[in-house]
């Protein structure tokens, strides 16, 4: 049985519908179920719904084969995995935001608010700009407007909620989209099954084994 972690939501529903079109059926799935995990109609593949963030740790330690997550949660930490493809489902794109306007302020370092602090360290020091970061677990869109920071970093779709808070992206710098993810041993031991996955995702783009 090839075992599947998705993040619970929007992408492990475009998942699974994947996974139907290809005929892989989960019966007992439906969106508003409570249940965790699914085991398919020939008891050949499980999924299970956790957290966003725990997938990749789900996959690298073996708890589960495959997952798919996206690509800003990959960027943030490093794992030992195989990141496989780009499904090409939930995009959108990691952007600079700030107060509508307002100029950035100068001679001194700029404050970040960000969940996002290595994307943001990455970032800033491929500009060669030494900033402060500061690491966020809430709704960033108040940090700049309490003062806590000049700017923040957070993924934008389609910017709404920025400017229902007053803000604008100041910079795009990443794309970002879902991500097919593979344990190692998997890889090697149920590469069959591992295929099939694949091949019910054919539409994404292969990015190699990092």
């Amino acid at each position: 049985m090839l075992h599947i972690a998705l993040a619970k939501g929007r992408i492990s529903e475009q998942v699974i519908a994947f996974l139907e079109a290809a005929g892989i059926h989960f019966p007992e799935y439906n969106e508003t179920s409570r249940k965790l995990i699914f085991v398919d109609d020939t008891d050949s593949f499980k999924i299970t719904l956790v957290k966003s963030p725990d997938v990749p740790v789900y996959v690298e330690r073996g708890a589960a084969d495959v997952g798919v997550v996206g690509k800003d949660i990959l960027e943030e930490h490093s794992y030992s995995l195989y990141e496989i493809c780009d499904l090409g489902v939930g995009r959108c794109r990691m952007a600079v935001a700030g107060i509508k306007g307002r100029s950035l302020p100068t001679g001194r370092r700029l404050v970040v608010g960000t969940k996002y602090p290595a994307i943001a360290r990455k970032y800033y020091a491929s500009l060669g700009e030494r900033v402060d970061i500061v690491p966020l677990n809430g709704s960033v869109e108040l940090a700049p407007l309490v003062g806590l920071s000049d700017v923040i970093i957070d993924i934008v779709e389609s910017g709404n909620t920025l400017r229902e808070n007053g803000l604008e992206a100041l910079t795009f710098f990443m794309d970002l989209s879902a991500r097919l993810i593979v344990n190692k041993g998997a890889f090697r031991f149920k590469r069959k099954a591992i295929d099939r996955i694949i091949a019910c995702t054919k539409g994404g783009t292969e990015d190699g084994m990092d």
